[in-house]
């Protein structure tokens, strides 16, 4: 995290040279040197309030979690909370927003996910981001199936996520969100045939 008395105009400055850094030339080539010319500023404000890249890349996945949080947050505040399949894929559909299949953001994803096997502060960002997903997922869909079976569906849900995400993101053309979503779907509805009369009084 930045010390405090970062100006909160660099913030977002110094993020988006991070993510602009990591899409042009990988983590290993983004160098402090690199982000502070394309922030515009001195390498010495990075190392001094972040401590050097590691602490910016921490910030950096703060603020696209932040992100991530927002735009769930977003589609479930203009769902039916009585329509809980489609809250549930309004929660999908908020981990493929377009500012998260970006390229800048998808290779930021993928050296953080590297990085977090290693670095205790950045697991602890990927297991909150986990936790908070899944549990997401489980107040839907225990609206619709008992649960324990609610449990092992959301599990099931968040393979989904990550894995069309990780595919995606490894593939020149990158993410199709629209059939990311229709997937998992297709996933939801073939669970849900062993609950109708559940899953018909939710919807």
């Amino acid at each position: 995290m930045p010390k405090v008395g970062m100006p909160a105009i660099r913030r977002p400055q110094l993020v988006e040279a991070t993510m602009s850094a990591i899409d042009d030339v990988g983590l290993a080539g983004a160098s402090v040197a690199l982000i502070s010319r394309k922030a515009g500023v001195s390498a010495g404000i990075i190392n001094h309030y972040f401590g050097g890249k590691h602490g910016l890349l921490e910030e950096t996945m703060r603020s696209v979690l932040r992100e991530l949080s927002k735009g769930v947050q977003q589609r479930l505040n203009m769902t039916d909370p009585n329509d809980a399949k489609g809250r549930i894929l309004a929660i999908v559909d908020g981990n493929f927003d377009p500012n998260q299949v970006s390229s800048k953001v998808t290779k930021t994803w993928l050296a953080f996910w590297s990085h977090a096997m290693h670095d205790p502060a950045l697991f602890r960002l990927q297991h909150v981001n986990e936790r908070r997903l899944l549990s997401h997922l489980r107040v839907e869909l225990k609206k619709l199936m008992p649960s324990d079976r609610a449990a092992f569906v959301a599990q099931g849900i968040a393979a989904l996520v990550d894995g069309i995400w990780l595919r995606g993101a490894l593939n020149p053309q990158g993410i199709d969100s629209l059939e990311a979503v229709a997937t998992i779907e297709d996933y939801l509805e073939r669970q849900l045939q062993d609950f109708p009369s559940i899953s018909k009084g939710n919807n």
